[in-house]
């Protein structure tokens, strides 16, 4: 006998509800549109003509309708939806407690060092890329893995950008780590104190790790028969220590401002 179906925890669940299926949100219409692209189970819209299911019997539905990975990705990308609705959007108070919430599960290292992203104009592309790898964690180590180092890439490459640092799109994440701290000031060879070199020393080693991890064991690059697969572990590794030194360059970028 199959066991029950997994589930998000319902005061999740609850939130989203309201958020988008209650006062703010999609119609009905929308949100069969929305699951459409997750499953075939909710079916064309059947409440023209009135008597049918509440928005919001439609939004549980459809949430039951998928694993509790999909729930998870399909929540997260209601959170960043820019399309049209017929109901005002959530408050952003609102999607940033529901992100908290989703995310919290699979890496909360990683929401730690988010902290500071929200507040960086024109960084779409960085949050896009670390809510995929948030997302993966679980469902999808490989990806997760390929999304952390994309996301570290291009954190590099917003910073330089805004520091006026050159560099090359072909280059490695290791060149666009060194090029970004050296524009910062935090590359090992830029200090003298002993255990300051050390922990930026420490760091550095830590992203060529990361480079290599995605090389091996990610989705990448194709895989002969014998190759190894990543367990969720080891993409939990891969994010946490990936969005630990993600943060860290944020921080940095915020609290020394370019000359």
């Amino acid at each position: 006998m199959p066991g029950p179906i997994a589930r998000l925890p319902q005061r999740v669940v609850k939130l989203a509800t309201g958020m988008f299926a209650r006062d703010t949100g999609f119609s009905g219409p929308e949100l069969h549109d929305l699951f459409a692209d997750y499953t075939d189970d909710l079916g064309s819209y059947a409440g023209w003509g009135g008597g049918g299911e509440s928005r919001w019997q439609i939004f549980e539905r459809g949430l039951w309708s998928l694993s509790v990975d999909d729930q998870r990705r399909f929540l997260l990308d209601l959170c960043t939806y820019d399309g049209p609705s017929k109901y005002p959007m959530p408050s952003d108070d609102d999607i940033a407690k529901l992100r908290s919430l989703l995310l919290s599960g699979t890496a909360p290292g990683a929401m730690a060092a988010s902290d500071r992203l929200e507040s960086l104009a024109d960084w779409d592309a960085v949050k896009r890329s670390w809510d995929g790898a948030l997302a993966k964690v679980v469902s999808d180590p490989e990806g997760a893995i390929t999304a952390t180092r994309t996301t570290l890439e291009s954190i590099c490459k917003h910073i330089c950008d805004e520091r006026g640092t050159a560099y090359d799109d072909g280059w490695d994440l290791s060149k666009l780590y060194k090029a970004a701290a050296s524009s910062m000031d935090i590359a090992p060879d830029q200090h003298s104190e002993q255990i300051i070199k050390q922990i930026l020393t420490g760091v550095t080693t830590v992203v060529g790790g990361l480079a290599g991890m995605r090389n091996s064991l990610s989705d990448a690059h194709g895989r002969g028969k014998r190759a190894a697969r990543p367990a969720p572990r080891h993409a939990k590794l891969a994010v946490n220590a990936g969005f630990a030194v993600a943060g860290f360059l944020i921080d940095t970028h915020i609290e020394k401002p370019a000359r």
